[in-house]
């Protein structure tokens, strides 16, 4: 009996597993829920499902996380994700080819939003922005996607991917009219500034940091404009913000935010002093060794050069005849051969044109010989 009432528990269970499969195979990929792990974990945060995102990367340690807002107003931490790709180095974007990820402030709205995308589910970044029109770089359809393949976008699993889009979507739904994706190249803590102080990214990383240091300080997404190239957070002002034109002269931040903000980054400096010195210090006794491994291989060299040179000598002085350079004698072709046949690589001498200019010496007659016995016996006998 027992046997049998644990027989239909399991088909049952079978039964609504195959048929959740059907239902959930018959919704488009753009469509199908959030996992329920992912809503529970929402509940325990005091998060409604529907309630705004906010979204940060980190190149450097390729993560992507997920910010939800909780009912109170504040952005908690849903959820991290790997980035699977990245493409580039640490920096920012600059031209259309260049196959970097971009670094920055953005927006997605409902448009930028792909259901149909090649790479599972994706959504448009929106490069480029203000601040990157303002400095003439150039790039489109840079992306959040699955597939895990990147040629300047920001790429994940498609598991990750879709989640993602969902929480996107849901957001949406819930009234969100855009949410902020805020592009690092790393955590921007004093001593990640400190690590990359020499960089040349490092000013435009600074002014990144302080829009990072706005969230911190509030736990909620920085508002961003850009006006004289740059970027600013959470400033009232009564005039436009014009992203190549100078800032409002009324431009200003809040004065409670203002110092708190400034608070934060006093104390983030004292450590980034701190720390580049630190850095420093190990820096010089780099150097300092590769110095000293030079001058000890350049000794090592002349020592050497200088044994095999005493070596050669006691070579030579051992058996002098054989090291005995041989006296070619110019114009001697019987000097520069081997056993009558010229040496290997050696044309046979010619006379010098210097000595073709004058007529050679005629040779000395030979003295006449005088007539001996049979001489002239040979004379008196008859031809």
């Amino acid at each position: 009996m027992l046997f049998s009432r644990l027989r239909k528990a399991a088909l049952v269970v079978v039964a609504g597993l195959a048929l959740a499969a059907c239902q959930d195979a018959g919704v488009p990929k753009h469509m199908k829920p959030l996992p329920a792990k992912l809503k529970a974990k929402m509940e325990q945060l005091n998060m409604d499902p529907k309630a705004p995102i906010y979204i940060r990367s980190f190149k450097e340690t390729s993560e992507f996380e997920v910010w939800k807002q909780r009912r109170d107003g504040t952005y908690g931490l849903l959820k991290t994700y790997s980035i699977c790709k990245w493409s580039g180095k640490l920096g920012p974007k600059v031209k259309e080819g260049d196959r970097q990820a971009p670094e920055g402030f953005y927006t997605v709205k409902p448009g930028q939003m792909n259901p149909n995308s090649k790479y599972y589910l994706s959504f448009n970044i929106g490069f480029p922005n203000a601040y990157d029109d303002a400095w003439g770089r150039t790039g489109n359809s840079l992306m959040v996607h699955g597939a895990c393949s990147s040629a300047g976008c920001y790429s994940m699993t498609d598991e990750s991917a879709g989640e993602i889009y969902w929480l996107a979507r849901d957001s949406f739904l819930g009234g969100q009219r855009s949410f902020e994706v805020n592009l690092y190249p790393f955590r921007m803590t004093p001593e990640n500034m400190a690590r990359h102080r020499n960089d040349p990214n490092m000013s435009f990383w600074q002014m990144l940091k302080d829009g990072n240091d706005h969230f911190e300080v509030t736990r909620k997404p920085p508002v961003v404009g850009v006006c004289d190239k740059r970027y600013v957070f959470n400033v009232d002002t009564s005039g436009k913000l014009n992203p190549t034109s100078a800032c409002p002269t009324d431009m200003r931040v809040p004065e409670w935010l203002d110092a708190a903000v400034k608070q934060k980054q006093g104390r983030d400096q004292q450590v980034f002093l701190a720390m580049s010195s630190k850095l420093d210090g190990q820096d010089q006794v780099a150097a300092a060794k590769v110095d000293a491994s030079k001058i000890d291989a350049s000794k090592a060299a002349a020592d050497f050069a200088a044994r095999q040179a005493s070596a050669d000598a006691a070579t030579v002085a051992a058996a002098p005849a054989a090291f005995a350079t041989p006296v070619v004698v110019e114009g001697n072709a019987a000097s520069m051969a081997i056993g009558g046949v010229p040496a290997p690589g050696m044309p046979l001498p010619v006379p010098s044109p210097v000595r073709l200019t004058a007529e050679p010496a005629a040779a000395p007659a030979a003295a006449e010989k005088k007539p001996g016995f049979w001489d002239k016996f040979k004379k008196r006998q008859p031809s």
